[in-house]
């Protein structure tokens, strides 16, 4: 249980910034900027979290100039891999929302003499996660029961441990406490981002 939130800890922790960070870049008006992390995102988004586990596991070590420098272990690679990913999809949750901020907002802040950083962190980012509290409670949601593919490459956590108590004892009730584990975690952020959004919805 503890590296399971852990790897789900490390992962909003890192993720949620970086994928910010990720958004204002996509946006930015110069190709040069913009197209490698369209791309990026197109890859971490178009291939499953699965086999992108199993590539910064085992696959990593074999690339030339960077395997022999690069040196994780299996539950560092996890973390990794899960902070890419989910980066990627925080990236265009915050797009979303920095496009529905009425361009009117914008030329206010222009008239009142805001620079482009003030405008973006006191006018656009405020307006922006309120938006996007939705689709983070899924992301975040979607997150917890992620975790569990972690068992793929040999990380211990709730599942592991769940499928060899029922590979040792042959009986499935492990599972079932492992699902609870499951539920009660996805019930607790469920009702934290009910309260969120009420909080902000005025």
């Amino acid at each position: 249980f503890g590296n399971t939130l852990l790897i789900f800890c490390f992962t909003l922790i890192f993720s949620l910034p970086l994928g910010l960070a990720l958004a204002l870049l996509r946006m930015s008006k110069r190709k040069i900027i913009s197209a490698p992390i369209s791309l990026y995102i197109l890859v971490m988004r178009g291939t499953p979290l699965l086999l992108q586990l199993y590539f910064f596991c085992y696959g990593i070590t074999f690339l030339p100039g960077i395997g022999d420098y690069l040196v994780m272990d299996r539950f560092q690679a996890a973390i990794l891999a899960f902070i890419l990913n989910y980066a990627a999809y925080f990236c265009e949750i915050f797009r979303g929302g920095i496009l529905s901020v009425d361009k009117g907002q914008y030329e206010a802040a222009k008239v009142l003499g805001y620079s482009k950083w003030q405008t973006t962190t006191k006018i656009v980012i405020p307006q922006m996660l309120k938006v996007c509290l939705p689709p983070v409670s899924n992301e975040c949601i979607t997150l917890v029961k992620d975790t569990a593919l972690v068992t793929a490459i040999g990380v211990t956590e709730i599942l592991y441990f769940a499928k060899a108590s029922v590979n040792r004892d042959v009986n499935a009730t492990a599972y079932l406490v492992a699902a609870a584990f499951y539920l009660l975690m996805t019930y607790g952020l469920t009702k934290l981002f009910q309260y969120l959004e009420k909080k902000y919805s005025y």
